[in-house]
């Protein structure tokens, strides 16, 4: 066997790699012939040095076969996936995967867990009673065909490859690299066998890229793996320079969710999940963009969506109780206080991050992966960019384990307010569509 040493070798000295030569530094890292020392300093030589585009293709291929893949054909549904980069309040998939379900299309979406500030689709719906998310390849594409959408975490089987190896670079600070955070992303995405691959990905201080420049080299280097392996796919650059919706935790997010699928309530979640669900209708059958608007936010007010929703969560042996009585159902923490707005003026600026660490701060997200996450606490809030506040008017609020917690991230979520005297032009919702 070749001296695998002599890979890293290269590309810390600039070369560009053959696909033989990733393949077999991948692999044998997979198989345990290859330390973490080893595999650190090639993922910290990539970062330094970059890949090309080749390199970043033959990457991803190579986990994708690392594992097993799941074939979606023969379901009489076209197939679709959507991935978000991550941000705070970002409660898309919950409204997506039952909306698109009930336009006739086939969602098989496997998630992933919060960390950092930013939620994991997983960890919220876990907060339903009962509800499984560790189902196999058999389950979900039997759901799938039942149901029309299930919402799982990746099997161990699947591109195991990348989850050895993400393991490592968040161990060693080797994360925020394009190529590599492109073949992760499009690794898991390309070993479904969807028919559509649909990419949010996020630009903003809620967001790991801040800018939607940087949020759309990401998104080209996203669809240009999708291109490379055949494949279709769509994305967006969204803007989260302010929580999307207005919860942040993980029941809390779950109720807003299901008031959404109930048309209890609008806003800037409601729009972006009826604009991907449009955007499916589009790429797959060729329907305007007004038609399949309309037709997605018929499913919604008809009620339809919500229906899917209840049978994928009981598929999962979760309570579907819960979209009819979700205060009554999911855990609610002991103690719950209101934000009251410290000035007065044009909310201008939100930190968003700021506001996602607080809850973590207060038990709903992690910081290192295993810890434990509480389903019941977490913030609600309000105001977006451009709304006008008067002081003592209420913001908000806290869910919390106990009042000094929940004083605490009040106060951190109000200090991540800025408030101008001025009219505020709020941000555009997507930046941009590729």
């Amino acid at each position: 066997m070749k001296d695998l040493r002599t890979i890293v070798a290269a590309k810390r000295d600039g070369k560009t790699l053959s696909e033989a030569e990733i393949r077999a530094f991948v692999e044998g890292y997979s198989k345990g012939d290859v330390s973490d020392a080893l595999a650190a300093a090639f993922l910290m030589a990539c970062l330094l040095r970059g890949l090309e585009a080749q390199e970043t293709l033959a990457l991803t291929k190579t986990m994708v076969e690392s594992g097993e893949t799941l074939s979606l054909s023969g379901l009489g549904r076209t197939a679709v996936d959507k991935h978000s980069t991550g941000g705070v309040a970002d409660g898309v998939t919950l409204v997506f995967a039952p909306l698109a379900a009930a336009l006739g299309l086939a969602v098989a979406k496997l998630s992933g867990r919060g960390l950092g500030h930013t939620g994991g689709t997983l960890d919220k719906l876990e907060s339903i009673p009962g509800l499984r998310t560790d189902l196999t390849p058999e389950e979900i594409r039997r759901q799938v065909g039942e149901v029309g959408c299930a919402v799982a975490a990746q099997s161990p089987n699947l591109v195991p490859a990348d989850g050895a190896l993400y393991a490592l670079r968040d161990a060693t600070a080797t994360v925020p690299s394009v190529p590599l955070i492109a073949a992760s992303v499009m690794s898991k995405k390309l070993a479904v066998g969807t028919d559509l691959i649909l990419l949010d990905v996020k630009a903003g201080s809620g967001a790991f890229m801040k800018t939607p420049e940087d949020a759309r080299e990401l998104a080209e280097a996203c669809l240009a793996l999708a291109s490379g392996c055949g494949r279709k796919a769509s994305a967006a650059v969204t803007d989260m320079s302010q929580p999307l919706g207005d919860a942040v935790g993980n029941a809390l997010d779950v109720a807003e969710a299901i008031a959404v699928l109930r048309g209890e309530t609008g806003g800037r979640l409601r729009e972006l999940s009826l604009l991907f669900a449009a955007r499916a209708l589009e790429q797959t059958n060729d329907a305007g963009h007004e038609e399949a608007l309309a037709q997605a936010a018929e499913a919604i007010d008809g009620g339809a969506a919500l229906e899917r929703l209840r049978s994928m969560v009981q598929a999962q042996g979760g309570d579907p109780r819960v979209v009819d009585d979700p205060e009554g159902v999911l855990p609610r923490a002991p103690v719950r206080e209101h934000m009251l707005a410290d000035g007065s003026g044009v909310l201008a600026a939100v930190d968003a991050e700021e506001i996602g660490l607080a809850s973590v701060g207060l038990g709903a997200g992690r910081i290192r992966k295993g810890d434990p996450v509480d389903p019941s606490v977490g913030i609600v809030v309000h105001p977006k960019i451009g709304d006008r506040l008067e002081a003592g008017e209420p913001v908000g609020e806290v869910h919390a384990r106990d009042h000094d917690g929940a004083a605490e991230a009040a106060r951190r979520v109000l200090a991540a307010m800025n408030l101008v005297d001025g009219p505020v032009q709020p941000p555009p919702l997507v930046h941009s569509w590729m």
